[in-house]
């Protein structure tokens, strides 16, 4: 039911500035009336040495910009020009209730309230952490019975020591997906189309699905996907003992061809090679409005960089002379190149480290958000030098069916 948003917004202020139930706030989208300063802010109590302050984190472009507003200075200053910017979303969770608003078209609130609610199901904190540099929570417990039936935790609920990276990776994981929902578009009434290509044996499919539907409200129906057989089999059988296959299904095929329609969100963990290309090539046929995807091998950007050794651009010859240093500049060289290409194709696009190196050496995550904004000429400048400086077509510009040297418009 639609709010007046001046009503809405000053229930979020008063969320906002109250620094015994804060716990975090994001402000991220755009309304149709404007276009925010910030990409995205966010907003949470922190403990410093001379007391309670309300940290203010915002988002630019290219980097982040935090303040730290006293509670009896600065902070209700703060807040009401972030409430001013024309945000279409804001998030807010505190210590007994999670609120979320969405500006609709015509200006007005559309709000959700609802019970505080982590991930891992644990009732909250009287007394959330606060302490400036504290070791994040984990957003998953390890005694739900999904962990067990997935064969990450033992019959006792611990988790099995080999399988200790592997939950990280998928808290992880949800934990960097978690910020940008606020930028889906609204639902009306239809359920969130989430895809998992490359499922494997399918932790994080599962993982998403009850972080979405119990810790955020949505209605999803997930599709995994995968080529092998038995992994599809995995999946079905998973969801039949959780209860969830009308919910959560599995398709076997690659992630180009595959039987599915479309997709919200779009996840690719680990996809080899040029699957993460496939996975990356077949959510911008989609237009999907979210896609993470975290690469793992580099070979084709390898084996062309092997081939033209002799031609590597001036002076960069000693970055790919030997084996090791031109295996980690294929790794850096493809996913910037593919980074380059979602802006090309109207994604607003960041590469970051998702997870320390100790769990996976694989920890790069590539998150887009479309916007379908059209490149800019120095996009499009970007990637022509840089593919033609190193002689390289990236096989998602193959995908794309972009030229090596001439992206499309």
């Amino acid at each position: 039911m639609p709010h007046p948003l001046d009503d809405a917004l000053a229930q979020v202020r008063e969320l906002l500035l109250d620094p015994d139930q804060l716990v975090r706030a994001v402000g991220a989208g755009r309304r149709r009336s404007g276009l925010p300063t910030w990409r995205k802010v966010e907003l949470r109590p922190v403990d410093l040495k001379f007391g309670r302050r309300l940290q203010v984190t915002a988002y630019d472009a290219t980097q982040a910009h935090t303040s730290n507003e006293a509670y009896d200075g600065g902070a209700a200053a703060a807040v009401d020009l972030l409430l001013a910017e024309p945000f279409g979303n804001w998030h807010v969770e505190t210590t007994t209730q999670t609120l979320q608003l969405r500006v609709t078209k015509r200006g007005q609130a559309q709000l959700h309230l609802g019970p505080a609610q982590r991930l891992d199901g644990a009732e909250p904190a009287d007394e959330p952490g606060r302490a400036h540099d504290r070791v994040k929570a984990s957003l998953l417990d390890p005694a739900e019975l999904l962990w067990h039936v997935l064969g990450i935790t033992d019959a006792s609920g611990r988790v099995k020591p080999t399988r200790q990276d592997k939950l990280h990776q998928v808290s992880e994981l949800l934990r960097a997906l978690d910020p940008v929902l606020s930028t889906l578009p609204a639902r009306d009434g239809e359920p969130l189309r989430v895809v998992d290509l490359g499922c494997g044996n399918a932790y994080l499919s599962f993982a998403t699905y009850r972080f979405l539907t119990r810790s955020r409200g949505f209605d999803v129906r997930l599709t995994g996907v995968d080529v092998k057989g038995q992994a599809v089999e995995h999946g079905s059988r998973v969801a039949a003992e959780l209860g969830w296959s009308d919910r959560v299904t599995f398709v076997q095929g690659s992630a180009l061809e595959a039987p599915v329609d479309g997709a919200d969100v779009v996840l690719a963990l680990h996809a080899c090679d040029t699957a993460t290309d496939e996975a990356l090539a077949r959510a911008v046929r989609w237009e999907a409005p979210l896609i993470l995807a975290s690469p793992c091998c580099h070979h084709d950007i390898q084996r062309q960089l092997s081939a033209a050794v002799d031609g590597a651009p001036e002076p960069y010859a000693a970055l790919v002379r030997h084996g090791i240093l031109r295996e980690r500049f294929a790794d850096v060289l493809t996913d910037a190149l593919r980074a380059s290409l979602l802006r090309l194709h109207g994604y607003r696009v960041e590469v970051i480290e998702f997870v320390g190196s100790q769990h996976t050496p694989r920890n790069t995550l590539i998150r887009a958000v479309r916007t379908g904004a059209p490149p800019t000429p120095e996009q499009l400048a970007d990637y022509r030098s840089l593919t033609a400086a190193w002689s390289v077509t990236p096989h998602l510009a193959t995908l794309l069916g972009i030229a090596a040297d001439i992206p499309a418009t």
